[in-house]
């Protein structure tokens, strides 16, 4: 049985009830057959009992402000709700609420006696398999990614609606003051000075995006979300990503702005150095719901990304009085670490618009991808590609391929038109962008380039030679894009007009256009 972690530690005082019996039932393998050794695990909040294929969690018998779990009924509750909540996301792992029951001094799980406990009864996946513990290996790829993003829209659209009379912006209101309150009360820690300018910078935001955050939630993007959306939360399952262990025990804490609740997630990438990652997740995601009212949205996500690491540095100040030593530094550093983010991420950078423009196969795609993290302010660039927008518009797949047709007369300034839209709504909420997509006429690459109107732009032209590039679309494979051979011969007679943006040759690779786009930031930095 594994010893439990110091956050279970600091729950001790918050216990109003001995479940001593019950634990050590769950912990006998006789148990569960005697057929395994049992892992515990501990939290705050729930014992854990692994046994083969079976996960048993019983709610420890705690009375937090957050968190009440001081009564069997009140346990009982939480296990149901839990079983509710997850399911949708997790139908395979979330199986039933059980009671243990006593009978003549037995104890059982389920059966006919004297209900004692309450417990959530799960399948067990391979706990190796947690996002936060592969996120150790290093960078996730890219259909990991993408199935991870569109999960959690999938999520998003399911989740239940707001409840009447709850007041989303005065619930975020509270948990900035609730931040804010704890870090206040930690001066050694947090200094003074340094609490007061996130103070500042976090009221001036609320106030800020006030408006905003109301009309998503009269639109209908505050739901019953997650709520505790980050990497220890997600789990590959049969090589995809699953959501599971969302808030159960508060309805309000989980009930948010849908990006607030994709902000413990981009964040949590974000700390962890993934920025590539938390930037593809983001973009995804957006590509995923398709709904320009998430890039208005956009506006509060600095506030919301500051508040989940806001929350993440307070989380972890209780467990500090329980450690000593080398184990102690380790943690302040990592609490400060999330405080200092929290402000970081209220820093204003203004926004900033790369067009990367080329015939099919220069690398567009790559090279926006690869520059969309180090753009404007975390989680990085808006990437707007007119190969997933004409996807879109037509309602198919990223990979399916369009017929002819969908090439056909108009198109593509239709597919222009909503690049230039959804650029101009993202630059209006702060965010840097990158618009990706050929621009082979004067007309097209000009009518970008005013979107930009008095905020820096970088227009790159990438050119190859034409077996170059004939040989990188025969190679390609799931990709957004329809190129083909025969399109490059096309495209390679266009009368491209006078060309004002930077020529870039990327036979080789995209490392040349990457440096130009590096002197550049440095130059406007400077300005």
């Amino acid at each position: 049985m594994n010893d439990p972690p110091a956050e279970a530690a600091m729950s001790d005082d918050h216990v109003v009830e001995d479940q001593s019996t019950v634990f050590a039932f769950l912990a006998d393998p006789a148990t569960h057959g005697g057929e395994a050794p049992v892992t515990r695990i501990d939290t705050h909040g729930a014992a854990v009992f692994l046994a083969g294929d079976h996960a048993f969690k019983v709610k420890r018998a705690v009375d937090f402000p957050f968190m009440d779990f001081s009564t069997l009924e009140k346990r009982r509750a939480a296990c149901e709700g839990e079983i509710a909540i997850n399911r949708p996301n997790a139908p395979d792992l979330y199986l039933d609420a059980l009671p243990v029951t006593e009978s003549d001094g037995h104890l059982a799980i389920g059966g006919n006696g004297r209900v004692i406990e309450w417990l959530v009864h799960m399948r067990r996946f391979d706990e190796a398999q947690t996002l936060d513990r592969l996120a150790e290996a290093g960078p996730f790829d890219l259909a990991t990614l993408s199935d991870l993003a569109s999960a959690v829209a999938q999520a998003h659209r399911r989740a239940p609606a707001m409840p009447d009379g709850f007041d989303a912006f005065a619930a975020l209101a509270e948990i900035a003051a609730d931040n804010i309150a704890s870090f206040s009360a930690a001066p050694d820690l947090f200094p003074p000075a340094e609490v007061e300018a996130l103070t500042a910078a976090t009221l001036t935001a609320l106030s800020t995006y006030r408006p905003l955050l109301q009309r998503r939630e009269e639109s209908g993007f505050v739901r019953h979300c997650h709520g505790d959306l980050h990497l220890r939360n997600i789990a590959l399952i049969e090589g995809r990503p699953v959501l599971f262990d969302a808030i159960e025990f508060n309805p309000q804490l989980a009930t948010c702005d849908l990006l607030y609740d994709l902000a413990f997630l981009l964040m949590d990438l974000w700390q962890r150095e993934r920025h590539a990652d938390a930037n593809l997740v983001l973009n995804r995601y957006l590509w995923a719901m398709d709904d320009e009212a998430h890039y208005e949205g956009l506006a509060a996500l600095p506030l919301f990304i500051s508040l989940r690491a806001g929350i993440r540095a307070k989380v972890g100040v209780p467990t500090l009085a329980h450690l000593t030593g080398e184990s102690r530094a380790d943690a302040e550093g990592k609490v400060r670490a999330y405080f200092d983010a929290a402000r970081a991420f209220l820093t204003p950078v203004p926004p900033v618009l790369v067009a990367v423009g080329g015939l099919s196969g220069t690398g567009k795609s790559r090279l926006g991808a690869r520059l969309a993290p180090t753009l404007g302010r975390a989680p990085g660039a808006v990437v707007l590609r007119s190969d997933v927008e004409r996807k879109l518009i037509n309602g198919v797949g990223e990979m399916e391929r369009l017929p002819p047709s969908a090439y056909g007369p108009g198109s593509a300034d239709a597919v222009y038109a909503r690049l230039r839209h959804r650029a101009r709504i993202a630059l209006d909420a702060g965010a840097a962008v990158v618009v990706d997509a050929v621009h082979a006429r004067a007309q097209e690459r000009k009518a970008i380039e005013d979107i930009a109107e008095t905020r820096p732009f970088l227009g790159l032209w990438l050119t190859a030679a034409i077996e170059t590039l004939k040989a990188r679309v025969a190679a390609r494979s799931n990709d957004a894009s329809d190129a083909t051979p025969d399109v490059i011969t096309e495209q390679m007679t266009y009368d491209l007009g006078p060309m004002t943006w930077q020529e870039i040759d990327v036979s080789r690779d995209s490392e040349a256009a990457e440096a130009v786009v590096t002197s550049w930031q440095k130059t406007i930095r400077k300005e």
